[in-house]
């Protein structure tokens, strides 16, 4: 349910824009007592857009002595404080009359989504067997996908998307995080937590049963109890940790590749395909496409233990590439024939599902991959931070990218997903059912040899 709250986040937004830019008018204006400028308005939109990714980034970097204090599991269940707070803030904006209601509640829901990002990858990667490590990490991906097709739902006219009911929809992030709070208290805590942080054999003996479904698990109370002497590496001493520094500048990549790809952009054509059609054609489109996501998610998942991470975000980035380039050309020239537009609809699409393949879900698995239990924190608050910062740049910079290259503007991103693919195809090896060691080990030639043994983390040189 973490990433399921994220459904406020981009779909809503955009299609309902007109909606929050009249109600900032109305609000200015009764306040002031005349009608906000043209350059206000546009400022106070880019800040409701852009304000999320920074408090993403805040929760982010605040991830990491949460999960060291309370662990992994507690830190989902405080974080759902947060996610309460925004939905209360949001849905009674405009009852209240106060948009800045709606720009804090965005902020608060942002750190939300930032600890979720981090944590919920941290306990899933300590939590899972390695035969199914993968798949399970996709499960956030879902979640997202899941929760953003249900936005647009619930974001229909006859629902919820319309001038007097659109801030009701921020309101039902409640929803998932009562669901959260029902269930989670139920689970077991990361028996790794438990063992290295908590001293407490038993409960990760305990955790370890319910979570691989086995009575024996000493060899994996083993693994565990050698790194009982390690404490927690900081982000700085990682960074200075030659023996990982490869696996670092991977995660940097995949994770700016994530957002960087131009999936959050890849929206913005549907205005034009669509322009002669219905509101409802739009919508439908925006749907259709979330429920294409949806499927191929579900079967990436399987696939991710068959196939492997490496084929799946390397081929998916390089189909990213191959649609960007057709999806340009069907733009440019989508009045010389009737069927272009259509041809556009399929490449956006097809952008979409290349996405899920592989780049929408193993940049987060692999960085629960590559490194130790007592590196993990820093390491996704390192991935977290270059997710929110390529998150905000693209929000930030895309409108002047498009206004300057207008249909050309796609081709950016096309370099982008060429650059991550070229990369990680001659970088990154493959992490399927292999352990914390053997992928440290495949890494230890570009490392320079200093591969990190289990139990013995090196903590910065």
């Amino acid at each position: 349910c973490s990433p399921y709250k994220l459904l406020s986040h981009i779909p809503l937004l955009s299609l309902y824009f007109q909606y929050i830019k009249r109600f900032y008018n109305e609000s200015w204006e009764r306040r002031y007592g005349r009608v906000i400028d043209e350059g206000t308005l546009t400022l106070l939109w880019s800040i409701t857009v852009s304000i999320f990714s920074i408090g993403g980034l805040v929760g982010a970097i605040i991830t990491t002595p949460i999960v060291k204090f309370f662990g992994r599991k507690h830190t989902l269940l405080i974080n759902n404080v947060f996610a309460v707070m925004a939905a209360l803030l949001m849905a009674l904006c405009q009852l209240a009359g106060s948009f800045e209601m709606l720009l804090l509640g965005r902020i608060v829901m942002g750190i939300d989504a930032g600890v979720s990002l981090s944590a919920l990858p941290i306990y899933l990667s300590e939590i899972s067997p390695k035969e199914i490590r993968g798949a399970l990490g996709q499960v956030t991906a879902i979640f997202i996908c899941i929760g953003v097709f249900t936005a647009q739902v619930l974001g229909l006219p006859e629902i919820f998307g319309n001038e007097s009911r659109w801030p009701y929809l921020f309101g039902v992030i409640v929803v998932p995080s009562l669901i959260q709070v029902g269930i989670l208290p139920f689970l077991p805590e990361s028996p790794h937590y438990l063992l290295l942080e908590k001293n407490d054999k038993s409960g990760a003996e305990k955790a370890f049963q319910t979570f691989f479904g086995k009575d024996d698990v000493s060899h994996e109370l083993e693994e565990s109890e050698a790194q009982r002497n390690v404490k927690l590496v900081s982000v700085l001493q990682l960074l200075r940790n030659r023996s990982v520094r490869w696996q670092i500048i991977t995660v940097i990549i995949t994770m700016a590749c994530y957002q960087l790809c131009g999936l959050n952009a890849v929206s913005i054509p549907f205005q034009y395909v669509a322009c002669n059609g219905s509101c409802l054609l739009l919508i439908s489109i925006y749907m259709f496409s979330y429920l294409t996501v949806f499927i191929i998610f579900h079967f990436s998942g399987l696939a991710v233990e068959r196939l492997g991470r490496r084929p799946l975000l390397i081929g998916g980035f390089g189909l990213m590439v191959i649609f960007f380039a057709v999806l340009t050309v069907s733009l440019t020239f989508q009045n010389h024939a009737y069927w272009l537009p259509y041809l556009s609809i399929f490449c956006i699409l097809a952008i979409i599902a290349s996405f899920c393949i592989g780049p929408g879900g193993i940049p987060f698995v692999l960085t629960g991959e590559f490194f130790q239990p007592s590196q993990k924190p820093a390491a996704f608050m390192i991935a977290g931070t270059v997710n929110w910062v390529s998150n905000f740049s693209v929000g930030l910079l895309f409108p002047f990218i498009q206004a300057g290259l207008l249909t050309f503007c796609f081709l950016v991103f096309a370099v982008v997903c060429l650059a991550g693919a070229t990369y990680l195809f001659f970088v990154l090896p493959e992490t399927k059912n292999k352990t914390i060691n053997e992928i440290s080990q495949a890494f230890a030639k570009r490392n320079k040899g200093k591969s990190v043994a289990v139990g013995k983390v090196l903590e910065g040189s």
